[in-house]
């Protein structure tokens, strides 16, 4: 297996200002030792991503994008391209959430589009899967993830393959309280990888960071980044308190 760098992502969703969140990366950083066995990624609303990236000052933290619309530019009320993302510094871009799927619609097609041009203008993808609650109560919750990773690394290249980085973000979990077990993720998360090999490259899979995301929490995070195939977490509601983010960037594991 190859050594994998973990990373812990912080999803703000549609929250935080300007102000705090300029706050908040500052006392993070001032709160948390640098590293260099783990990652720490801001992804805050559009509006506050230039100024995370002024506040950043740390080789280890990195900025990323919530989402991106999959064309250049043109008539496309509200939204935001990749070429602009990657003018405001971030390195990587959230694609393809579920609430993006679920509440704004977003297809299979769409995601894919949108990690193309995430790639073409020199960013990671950070793709979200994940099953509902009724697909995994019918048992169908490899199939659908399995779609999701297939029909998103359409025509990948090998670089670009290696990079991606997969978030397996069970629906059931996301904001609910409810967390699948450390044993129901890395279930999951090892299908991921078996699967992405056979797509993709054996090697290019064990390279590849698989995160966990729903209903992450300082209680439940060793457990979770114990797993083998558990690579870091994208964390949303417990991203929004310092000290409660602090202690899931400060995880502890057993792991090799």
């Amino acid at each position: 297996m190859e050594n994998r760098l973990p990373l812990i992502a912080a999803n703000w969703k549609m929250h935080k200002t300007i102000g705090e969140a300029v706050s908040f990366t500052e006392d993070l950083q001032k709160e948390t030792a640098p590293s260099v066995d783990r990652e720490v990624v801001i992804a805050p609303p559009f509006t506050a991503l230039d100024a995370v990236r002024r506040t950043i000052s740390r080789p280890d933290f990195k900025l990323a994008a919530q989402n991106c619309h999959c064309e250049e530019q043109g008539a496309f009320t509200g939204e935001i391209s990749a070429v602009m993302l990657k003018d405001a510094g971030c390195d990587y871009a959230i694609i393809g959430h579920s609430e993006r799927r679920h509440l704004f619609g977003e297809t299979d097609d769409m995601v894919h589009r949108k990690l193309v041009a995430v790639f073409r203008h020199g960013m990671v993808p950070i793709l979200c899967v994940g099953e509902t609650l009724e697909q995994r109560e019918d048992g169908s919750t490899f199939k659908v993830v399995d779609a999701q990773v297939q029909q998103a690394v359409l025509g990948l290249n090998p670089q670009e393959a290696r990079l991606l980085v997969i978030a397996y973000e069970p629906v059931w979990a996301i904001g609910t309280g409810k967390t699948a077990t450390p044993g129901q993720a890395q279930e999951v998360h090892a299908f991921i990888r078996e699967r992405y090999g056979a797509l993709c490259d054996k090697s290019v899979a064990n390279a590849t960071r698989i995160l966990y995301g729903g209903s992450v929490k300082p209680d439940n995070v060793d457990s979770l980044m114990d797993q083998p195939d558990i690579d870091g977490l994208l964390v949303g509601g417990a991203s929004l308190e310092v000290n409660s983010f602090k202690r899931i960037v400060q995880f502890k594991t057993t792991k090799k």
